[in-house]
Formats: C-alpha cells, structure tokens, sequence
C-alpha cells in the first residue's frame, strides 16, 4: 500500500483505536461493503480507511510477536541459569 494512502485515517479520532476497535471498525465496513450499503462515492474513503486499519493491526501483531519473543527468549535464559 502508497504511504499516502495510509496516512489519512478518515475520521476525526486523535488516538490510535485498540486493536479490538480497529477489528471491529474493519468487520463494519466490510458488511457495508458485502451489504452494497456503501454509496459509490463514499467507496474509495472506506477502503482507504480499512487499509489504514488493516496495516494498523498488522504493526500490532508484529509488535506483539516480537514482545512475546523477547519474553519466551527471556524465560528460556533465565531457566538455563
């Protein structure tokens, strides 16, 4: 995805949503988008909005893997001790 793409979020929130609320927020969308509830000019701004969601959740994913890494690694020297 073009980091342009990406840097608008589309809505007015200043914060970051959770992880849960970025999901939940993606699911909407997609039944809008199923549902052909998404009006044809409002169609570009929902798909730029979940990609901009869906990289956000995978930044968080990655980060979480690399935490519980460190974690597991940090048990596993402990043990060896």
């Amino acid at each position: 995805m073009s980091e342009t793409l990406l840097n608008v979020p589309e809505t007015p929130e200043t914060e970051t949503p959770s992880f849960r609320a970025a999901m939940d927020e993606l699911e909407g969308i997609l039944e809008r988008i199923e549902g052909e509830e998404v009006d044809i000019d409002r169609l570009a701004a929902e798909l730029r909005r979940a990609a901009w969601l869906l990289d956000l959740c995978r930044g968080k994913i990655r980060k979480a893997e690399v935490e519980v890494t460190q974690i597991v690694q940090s048990l596993e020297r402990d043990e060896a001790e």
